[in-house]
């Protein structure tokens, strides 16, 4: 799978096309196999026990595999989750970003298919982890 949206291609287009959650994501770095994508996490992640929300974690699952998949098809807003599984195993403590290790497992004209790792930062021990699947929109001629 040819790269065709690196690094600075795929922050700029979440920034334009994702304004309302620019400030929550940082791209890391394009992989052979994917994506590694930064969740920036700060107070409005944590849920009560001081610990980052569930829904924080499914997002930068959602946001990984996307950006995953952008970064191979180019920029294509309107591919969309259409299935996803999480498996939340380890509380990540509050006042640490989380990373996702987001790799694509199959990459076809209609669906995407991936798997995400998410790290508290600075830890081996995975907190979760996901399976997503995208549709990738037809191109129109």
């Amino acid at each position: 799978m040819q790269v065709v949206m690196d690094v600075a291609a795929l922050q700029a287009f979440l920034a334009e096309a994702f304004p309302q959650v620019k400030d929550d994501f940082a791209v890391d770095a394009v992989t052979d196999d994917g994506v590694t994508v930064r969740l920036l996490a700060n107070d409005r992640h944590l849920r009560p026990g001081g610990t980052v929300s569930g829904p924080a974690m499914f997002a930068l699952a959602d946001v990984g595999i996307y950006l995953a998949v952008l970064s191979r098809i180019g920029p294509k807003a309107l591919a969309v989750t259409t299935n996803c599984g999480i498996d939340f195993m380890r509380k990540p403590e509050a006042g640490t970003d989380l990373v996702a290790e987001c790799r694509l497992l199959k990459l076809g004209k209609v669906l995407a298919v991936g798997d995400v790792l998410i790290y508290q930062n600075g830890s081996k021990k995975p907190v979760a982890r996901a399976s997503m699947t995208y549709s990738i929109p037809p191109e129109r001629g």
